[in-house]
């Protein structure tokens, strides 16, 4: 069976709710088109527009989460956990961005717990994987995102592993309007599903592998051509109803 496409826009520290909601509102007349190209729209809001996203999208497009606890209460100050966000129907989350990596101290190990508590709790992990440009300089590409793959899923089985969603991003190629080439793309990710199947037997061919990095509408077909990119994790382009719309039409 063929994976679904999915087309998942980041929208980082950006958007206020009221934007939010016009967005949303906005996106409506997508989910036609969408179905009819079998492709999942899907966007991650900020904590604060969450909700707001969530109803203003309903029966169009997947409502993430860009972060979670894995605990699910306690002392930890400014964190929100899994039932916090089950409760506004969000169940899918983003984890290991680069961004958060770099700036706020995520590991693999972290995203680890935080995978196992959300397929606890029935909810969909989207876990990011990346090089920065001075390891793809290095030749340690391979290295680095397979050990990021191992760590980030050590002690999955395959049944815990079947609605998990793979990201590679390049981390030189984020906001920088450089690209690693559909050649690169290809290459890192069916290297990838290859250290799934390690980690989790045959669910690993059932995993959609997503590309994220500089991602536009006049590139994203090229991407999505590549046999072991199952779809966009898109920064920038998703933010303006125009071109998120544009990058759905260019997947056909």
């Amino acid at each position: 069976m063929a994976r679904r496409k999915l087309l998942m826009g980041n929208w980082k520290m950006n958007k206020t709710s009221a934007e939010a909601k016009e967005f949303a509102v906005a996106a409506k007349p997508l989910a036609k088109e969408a179905r009819a190209a079998h492709v999942d729209l899907g966007v991650a809001p900020t904590y604060l527009s969450l909700a707001t996203t969530r109803k203003y999208a309903a029966k169009t497009m997947i409502v993430a989460a860009q972060n979670c606890h894995f605990k699910e209460s306690g002392a930890y100050t400014g964190e929100v956990s899994i039932p916090m966000l089950k409760e506004f129907g969000i169940n899918w989350v983003i984890l290991g961005h680069s961004e958060r990596r770099a700036y706020d101290n995520e590991t693999s190990e972290k995203c680890n717990a935080k995978i196992k508590a959300l397929i606890a709790n029935d909810m969909v992990p989207l876990y990011c994987v990346g090089e920065t440009l001075a390891e793809f300089e290095a030749g340690r590409t391979k290295e680095v995102v397979g050990e990021q793959v191992r760590k980030g899923l050590e002690g999955l089985s395959e049944e815990d592993a079947k609605n998990l969603v793979v990201a590679y991003e390049p981390v030189w190629s984020i906001g920088t309007g450089k690209n690693a080439s559909t050649e690169i793309a290809q290459d890192v990710c069916h290297f990838i599903r290859t250290v799934l199947k390690e980690c989790v037997g045959k669910s690993a061919n059932k995993i959609r592998i997503l590309y994220g990095g500089s991602v536009k509408p006049e590139n994203i077909k090229a991407y999505l051509s590549c046999p072991d990119v199952d779809g966009a994790l898109v920064g920038g382009a998703s933010l303006k109803i125009e071109s998120y719309t544009e990058l759905l039409r260019n997947i056909k």
